[in-house]
């Protein structure tokens, strides 16, 4: 992995969470220039950007420094369930059974 990955900075937090989490640098990267939604962070002036890379949802904080150059600051990701495969809620089980 590599602090200046795609003319980004990459801050030890985040190359350290893309290797305990197993993800890709060039994913990271990708889900940062092309994500499917950003928005702002809880962290003054950093961006949390997603992106669905096959069957997990990747998650990248940056923000830019004070020099202009962008840094991401964290990384993760999420596994994303298929609806079919997902148990029947409680409420939704007992609303179907009363009414069907």
């Amino acid at each position: 992995m590599n602090k200046n990955f795609g003319g980004v900075i990459w801050t030890n937090h985040a190359l350290s969470r893309m290797r305990d989490r197993g993800i890709k640098q060039g994913d990271a990267w990708a889900t940062f220039r092309r994500s499917d939604k950003s928005e702002r962070a809880k962290v003054k002036g950093a961006w949390v950007y997603s992106k669905t890379c096959g069957d997990k949802k990747i998650g990248v904080v940056a923000k830019q420094n004070e020099k202009g150059k962008w840094m991401v600051l964290s990384v993760w990701s999420r596994p994303i369930y298929d609806n079919r495969s997902k148990p029947e809620s409680l409420w939704k089980l007992i609303k179907r059974k009363i009414f069907s």
